[in-house]
């Protein structure tokens, strides 16, 4: 019988994540303070983040122990399954294996809680009290209610507005755990306030979120801010998806000639690739590995390198990553997960240093490619994984055209079913693509600040 899923026995779930700092080729650059653009250090950002999460922040060690509290908390989900996708491989008449790591099995319903999980136990551990946020589509949100219901922590979500509007149940899980949402901007802040002010009929921006939750925090002197992707600790508690997914591989039989994950701030990307990557960079692994983003916010294809704010009121450390400038709105898309102007850093440094590439794709292609996983593998993506999914098919499509059976592994990183307005407006027609004018992007890149030196 042919095999279609690979599972790992929980005593296989990984007791440590990977930090792939060692292993790049040029170190990180320093985040820097939004007031004087000189380095930052752990206690610059004590007031925002617990210093268990900013060690982590800042660690060269290789591997990172999982504390037990966490891992036991991970075992009511991972290890997650990966699937060949045999069916969609027929439907595409490809000579390539195509593989996915299905994170929609947690029970938030993407790869969120990896990280969500672990900063609610470390902000748990420094007595904090409350957790501020934002959340793009919701998963993240809805992720970290889910966590600070397990650590009895209050949690305050700021979501997009768009996303807000468009997704109206992922505000319902939110509440359900408990957490208060608020859809951003809004009027709780003095940031909310101003672009409102500014621009009433706004859909939002992640920028704008970050900013309000940020503005939360520092208000409150119980209160931690919590974010759910970009920084080097967030994209170190994914790294479990990557270890995970390197040994069902190795139970297939096959190592990955392309890894492939959708691309907002960095998180599904990292977590799956970093452990390829690192195995790259060690062992002159060839594998490609992309990053699959919209063309409605090309942060990784079309923005520069450079230093910039993670939020549009500057109250951010400044990162040095691909961006579109922390001014940037991006168009109202499905895949609010992905509406972001920023990469993050070690994801931006691997770009550069050509250790892994980019691609961008359109939202109705996305959708084409959705229906048909959904018709031929079952699950329903959610608009995000979409973009991982276009881009395995047109790698193997690639295959079909050379003869070629390259392995493919992509990143299934959450489900759609609290994503369907997006799929009733395509599958009726009314589903509309955005790309990004050159005007847009400079308007985005007006905003970046100006950094000495």
């Amino acid at each position: 019988m042919l095999t279609t899923r690979i599972d790992l026995p929980q005593s296989e779930l990984p007791d440590k994540w990977y930090n792939i700092a060692p292993d790049l080729p040029n170190p990180p650059s320093p985040p820097l303070h939004p007031g004087t653009g000189q380095p930052i250090g752990p206690a610059d950002m004590a007031p925002i983040f617990p210093m268990g999460l900013l060690a982590q922040e800042m660690s060269a060690d290789p591997w990172i122990e999982i504390p037990d509290d966490v891992r036991e908390i991970y075992k009511y989900y991972r290890p997650t399954p990966v699937f060949r996708a045999r069916n969609l491989e027929k439907a595409l008449d490809t000579p390539a294996h195509i593989y996915y790591k299905y994170e929609g099995a947690s029970p938030a319903g993407s790869h969120k809680p990896n990280t969500a999980i672990a900063q609610a136990f470390f902000n748990k551990q420094e007595g904090v009290k409350r957790l501020s946020t934002e959340t793009g589509a919701g998963q993240w949100g809805s992720a970290l209610a889910m966590a600070c219901s397990i650590f009895d922590l209050k949690c305050t979500v700021y979501m997009v507005r768009i996303s807000f509007e468009q997704k109206p149940y992922r505000r319902v899980m939110m509440e359900t755990w408990g957490a208060e949402c608020f859809p951003s901007p809004s009027i709780k802040t003095e940031t909310g306030k101003r672009v409102l002010a500014e621009h009433p009929d706004t859909p939002g921006s992640l920028g704008i979120a970050i900013s309000e939750a940020l503005e939360d925090c520092v208000q409150h002197d119980d209160t931690r801010y919590s974010l759910g992707s970009v920084l080097n600790h967030v994209l170190l508690h994914q790294t479990v998806i990557g270890e995970e997914a390197l040994k069902q591989m190795e139970l297939a039989g096959e190592y990955p000639d392309i890894v492939i994950g959708c691309h907002g701030g960095g998180s599904n990307f990292a977590g799956l690739s970093f452990p390829f990557a690192g195995r790259k960079l060690r062992e002159g692994k060839q594998t490609r590995i992309i990053a699959a983003e919209p063309h409605a916010s090309p942060t990784l294809t079309r923005g520069p390198y450079t230093y910039d704010f993670g939020d549009l009121s500057g109250m951010t450390p400044l990162l040095r990553m691909y961006t579109l400038g922390h001014g940037f709105i991006p168009a109202p898309i499905h895949a609010g997960g992905l509406r972001y102007h920023g990469a993050a850093p070690l994801v931006s440094l691997l770009l550069n240093a050509g250790v892994i590439e980019a691609q961008a794709f359109h939202q109705v292609e996305c959708y084409e490619a959705a229906v048909l996983f959904a018709r031929t593998e079952r699950w329903i993506p959610a608009p995000e994984t979409s973009h991982a999914i276009r881009c395995a098919i047109v790698e193997a499509e690639k295959c079909k055209q050379t003869g070629e059976a390259k392995t493919i592994l992509f990143n299934f990183s959450g489900h759609g079913l609290l994503d369907l307005s997006g799929f009733d407006k395509f599958l009726h027609g009314e589903l509309t693509d955005y790309a990004m004018p050159e005007e847009e992007l400079k308007q985005g890149l007006a905003s970046l600040p100006n950094i000495p030196g």
